[in-house]
């Protein structure tokens, strides 16, 4: 199909499970006309006539078009994607098309712009599940004696329609990760940029754009997240003039430092993968879309997850072997699968001040080394887990001191965090040094899992050794440095840690089997925090801990069952010193052990679903399985309620036709209640038949619990 210079356009049309990518590829503007529900290929053809929007006043004198990599040349005075400069020249990108090579899921654009003597190369990829993927090649063309390419941003932006009116995105701190904010969109630009080194816990996470109060089960929206666990900038922005025939634009990309990236001859830099998602059924379709591709990463684990303790807040910095295998034993006694030794296993290590860097046992603690422990532990039938920090050092250790020349920093006398400062990964003999620690480690001590922390924020990250900017080649020398470890030891799995849920991402689960969502195991901030982390991470790779009857982080009390049934819906485990349990702790935690490796296959396998339609102390979330034969789902009061009734509430997500059975689990202890009745069709727990239609449509009334309890729904279909 010619277009108004006589131009042939190529149309691509990528779609798959509902969702359609539209891309016109002629020379003169390639760009996207249609990203969202799925099209025929007749409609898609139509696109093409309705693309050209009216030439306004004050304005071109062509039609304004929105290119698949808009700058300035093209008349896109909003973000750029891309801005580079060769030592002040060469700064405004102008890009012709050189190639397109199309197939039913994947697009692929090559660019040239001559004067920069730079090729970009723009990816396009569906997935089954209907996720898109974009991602970013740029190389510079130029010879030897010309001055690098000087990269700025290299940003991935697609158009929205007029009615994607809201933003949902999401902020935090330490042990309140993942707290989403709402607001319209409006005319100038929504910008997110995470200067922390890593996500950080206020990370946008996932940027949600939809119609207005999009909700987990209702209405479309368009969302976006960026594959990358260093810097990172997420835009939504809308102009008075629209986008071409739309109206605002998502997008981003990595968040770059000055000089940071500088492309000599044949160089290319790669950005990381946008991953993006369209949904007319709410948070809860762009999920199930996200889960999926997350599902496939490489590093996703193909085992069942098994149930973790993890010594920390059990043991602190107290190693005495006797005691540390008395948990052990505990631990396998209640069902435990893995048991984790946590910080302060290494030499000098008393508190969190000194030797982190030196990744040497402690013979003062451990005078045969960990294998006992990891033998013991393994000869109880559990794997053998170990904590790192590898990123960071303390200045007082003995790596500083022999080294001050590999901290990552461009002062002299940095300020510490956490009474740590961060090595410079980007330093090949610092890398080499840290790799052949944790080798050594692993192997002597036959270590199977290492949880991988990450303390602090990177601040002024310029690395000695090249004298520039450092947070990209740092994360990808962090990636780089997991990479070879499970090269080396196939088996081994990661958790990524970062006080808790500071790095969590689709880069890092490239090539970890765990996040840990937060330091938090206060079951109140959990509900929240796990919700939220859900909209990206699927249960399975989301650690989540029962804690002791008072939590740590927040001094609050809470209800073993509300504990445990909060834990449940992850990678659960214990963070608790059990050896201080009562015998009815301990049978209640055995209790939910069996009931954890029972449900573990729906859980981690099925599909996530939540509601908003609950008062706001209530929470109803489950999961249910792909082929909806079978769901669990909680049912959950966080604060006292203004409702004084039980109303009905639906339970969605089932399959209509069928017929299901619903019954409360009550092997984790009772729930308070804030009545003196339960609903009449739980009389006795013998609960009810109905369809799915009738339990997602008009629901059931259930019962009135007090704050800070929560109840377990089974559901088969019969």
């Amino acid at each position: 199909m010619p277009n108004e210079t006589g131009d042939t356009i190529t149309l691509a049309h990528l779609r798959a499970a509902g969702t359609s990518l539209v891309v016109a590829c002629d020379a003169s503007a390639p760009r996207v006309l249609h990203w969202g529900t799925e099209l025929t290929d007749a409609d898609a053809a139509l696109l093409l006539d309705t693309d050209a929007g009216a030439v306004t006043f004050s304005s071109f004198d062509e039609p304004r078009r929105f290119p698949v990599l808009p700058v300035e040349s093209d008349g896109w005075s909003g973000t750029p994607a891309l801005a580079w400069h060769r030592a002040g020249t060469a700064s405004a990108p102008l890009l012709h098309l050189r190639a397109v090579d199309a197939t039913a899921t994947t697009l692929r654009l090559g660019f040239t712009d001559a004067v920069a003597a730079a090729d970009v190369t723009l990816d396009y990829a569906i997935d089954v599940d209907g996720a898109l993927t974009a991602q970013l090649q740029i190389t510079s063309t130029a010879d030897a004696a010309a001055p690098p390419l000087d990269l700025a941003a290299a940003r991935i932006l697609v158009p929205l329609p007029a009615r994607a009116e809201e933003i949902a995105d999401h902020t935090g701190a330490w042990t309140g990760e993942r707290r989403p904010q709402r607001l319209p969109v409006r005319d100038g630009a929504h910008v997110r940029a995470g200067r922390r080194g890593r996500r950080g816990h206020d990370d946008a996470f996932v940027t949600l754009v939809g119609t207005p109060g999009f909700g987990f089960r209702d209405g479309e929206l368009w969302a976006a997240h960026l594959a990358w666990s260093g810097d990172t900038e997420m835009i939504v922005e809308r102009l008075p003039e629209g986008a071409g025939v739309h109206t605002s634009v998502l997008g981003g990309g990595e968040g770059l430092r000055p000089g940071e990236v500088r492309l000599a001859g044949g160089d290319t830099y790669r950005s990381p993968l946008l991953y993006l998602a369209h949904s007319t059924r709410g948070i809860d379709g762009v999920s199930e879309r996200l889960h999926g591709a997350a599902r496939r990463l490489p590093g996703h684990p193909d085992t069942p997850r098994p149930l973790v303790l993890n010594t920390w807040e059990a043991v602190y910095f107290d190693h005495r072997p006797e005691r540390i295998a008395e948990l052990a034993r505990a631990a396998a006694d209640i069902g435990v699968e893995r048991f984790v030794l946590d910080d302060g296993w290494f030499a000098g290590r008393t508190d969190d001040r000194r030797a982190l860097g030196d990744w040497v046992v402690d013979t003062a603690k451990w005078p045969d080394g960990l294998r006992p422990l990891s033998d013991l532990v393994h000869g109880l039938g559990m794997q053998f887990g170990l904590w790192f920090e590898p990123e960071m050092v303390n200045p007082d250790s003995d790596l500083a001191r022999a080294h001050p020349d590999w901290i990552l920093s461009a002062h002299p006398s940095p300020p510490t965090w956490r009474h740590q400062l961060v090595l410079d990964l980007t330093h090949p003999d610092a890398w080499a040094h840290i790799l052949a620690r944790l080798d050594a480690v692993i192997t002597e001590a036959g270590v199977d899992f290492v949880k991988w922390d990450h303390n602090r924020d990177l601040h002024a990250a310029v690395s000695p050794h090249s004298g520039r900017a450092a947070v990209h080649a740092q994360t990808t020398a962090f990636y780089a440095l997991v990479d070879e470890l499970r090269r080396r030891h196939p088996r081994l799995e990661i958790e990524s840690c970062a006080s808790g849920g500071a790095r969590v991402d689709l880069g890092v689960l490239r090539r970890a089997q765990r996040v840990w969502a937060s330091d938090s195991n206060d079951p109140i901030e959990r509900q929240a925090i796990q919700r939220w982390t859900g909209v990206l991470v699927p249960p399975e790779v989301a650690g989540a801990h029962v804690g002791p009857p008072v939590a740590e982080t927040t001094h609050r009390a809470a209800s073993m069952s509300f504990r445990l049934i909060t834990a449940l819906f992850g990678h659960a485990g214990i963070e608790w010193d059990v050896t201080t349990c009562t015998p009815d702790e301990r049978d209640a935690l055995r209790r939910w052990a069996a009931l954890y490796r029972e449900l573990r296959p729906l859980l981690h396998h099925g599909r996530t679903v939540r509601t908003d339609e609950v008062d706001p102390g209530s929470i109803l979330h489950g999961v249910v399985s792909t082929e909806g034969d079978h769901a669990v789902f909680a049912w959950v009061r966080t604060a006292t309620s203004a409702v004084a009734s039980t109303p009905r509430t639906r339970i969605p997500g089932l399959d209509p036709e069928s017929r299901y059975e619903l019954r409360p689990r009550t092997e984790v202890g009772a729930a308070a209640r804030h009545a003196v009745h339960d609903p009449a069709w739980l009389a006795d727990g013998a609960g009810l038949t109905a369809s799915g239609h009738f339990l997602a449509e008009v629901g059931v009334p259930l019962p009135l619990l007090a704050p800070g309890a929560a109840m377990l729904f089974e559901l088969r279909r019969v």
